[in-house]
């Protein structure tokens, strides 16, 4: 067995498009050969386990992509992090104390490739106040008090990076992260 990784799918079950059952992408993940597939809310978090030697993300994505598409007719682009990637991406939160106190107000955009973050340097230095963006290694932070709708910032960067990011408020990181952690038996929780 490799290590356990997270799959975050763009868009799914987001208003009347992209709709997917997480019963059908869990039975889906389980086809292409993955263990230990768990689902988290209605909208395309994935927790799984590749069954087979490792292969790189990017290549992991792309076949959960493909398979999606051919199986069940939705197009969604998919980041694949390892849970190290994913802890590190909690981790490295620099606005932590915000995502801490208004955690549904609070994002983190995370790119397939890290290099994407780079779009998004000049905007890192506006003054957005009283929203705030930050940039780490691995994802964008933005703290929203406004709510992410109301405001401004989530919408440039979903128009800055477009399909390349996809993005996860604080609170389901944080079940995530409690998805990726096993219990004192070594069984992931949830």
């Amino acid at each position: 067995m490799t290590a356990t990784h997270v799959a975050l799918l763009r868009g799914i079950n987001v208003g009347k498009a992209k709709r997917i059952a997480m019963a059908d992408l869990r039975a889906l993940l389980e086809a292409m050969g993955y263990a230990e597939v768990r689902t988290l809310l209605n909208s395309g978090n994935v927790v799984f386990t590749p069954a087979r030697k490792a292969m790189p993300q990017g290549e992991l994505a792309l076949r959960i992509e493909t398979t999606l598409l051919a199986e069940l007719g939705v197009a969604s682009r998919v980041t694949v992090l390892t849970a190290a990637e994913f802890g590190s991406i909690l981790a490295d939160n620099p606005l932590r104390a915000a995502a801490a106190a208004e955690p549904s107000r609070f994002l983190f955009a995370i790119p397939r490739d890290p290099a994407d973050l780079a779009l998004l340097k000049s905007q890192a230095r506006e003054d957005w106040s009283p929203e705030t963006l930050a940039l780490g290694p691995r994802a964008a932070y933005l703290h929203c008090p406004a709510g992410t709708l109301a405001g401004r910032l989530a919408t440039v960067v979903d128009r800055t990076l477009g399909d390349r990011v996809t993005a996860r408020n604080a609170a389901t990181m944080e079940k995530l992260r409690a998805l990726l952690t096993p219990d004192a038996q070594g069984r992931r929780t949830r």
